[in-house]
């Protein structure tokens, strides 16, 4: 499955990179928290869905996040510069299943809306009322 959420800031991926860190963690999302060791790459973490080692991925345009022990896989990029639209912050996240509970939809809805509050508020001075989403090969149980 996938989720697409789109922010219209422009800025470098460098900036990109540089802000979103392991370190600074609770200024990307309240979902997750530090709970152990840490470095530039991986924190051991913990948050609604459990206790995780999240990767952190400098990838061509931002970064890629993934819970490495998840059992949806679930993995997420942050990029921005990238064609077709280069102009804006692009959130995917996927998860290797065709299917999931309507609970684990909604809370990976309130997941992405939480990202998409925090980038705003560490790259622009005013937070967008409606975020544009779009959300491909969703299938709820």
């Amino acid at each position: 499955m996938e989720f697409f959420r789109k922010i219209d800031l422009k800025i470098k991926e460098s900036d990109l990179c540089e802000a979103l860190t392991l370190a600074s963690l609770e200024n990307i999302t309240q979902q997750f928290f530090v709970i152990g060791e840490q470095d530039l790459e991986e924190a051991s973490i913990g948050g609604v869905w459990g206790e995780f080692t999240l990767t952190r991925q400098v990838i061509r345009g931002g970064l890629r996040f993934a819970l490495k022990e998840c059992p949806n896989g679930l993995a997420w990029t942050i990029t921005t510069g990238l064609p077709p639209k280069t102009d804006c912050i692009l959130i995917h996240l996927t998860l290797n299943r065709e299917q999931i509970a309507q609970e684990f939809f909604e809370e990976i809805e309130e997941f992405l809306e939480d990202h998409c509050l925090s980038l705003e508020k560490i790259f622009s001075k005013a937070p967008r009322k409606n975020p544009n989403i779009r959300n491909d090969n969703i299938s709820l149980k």
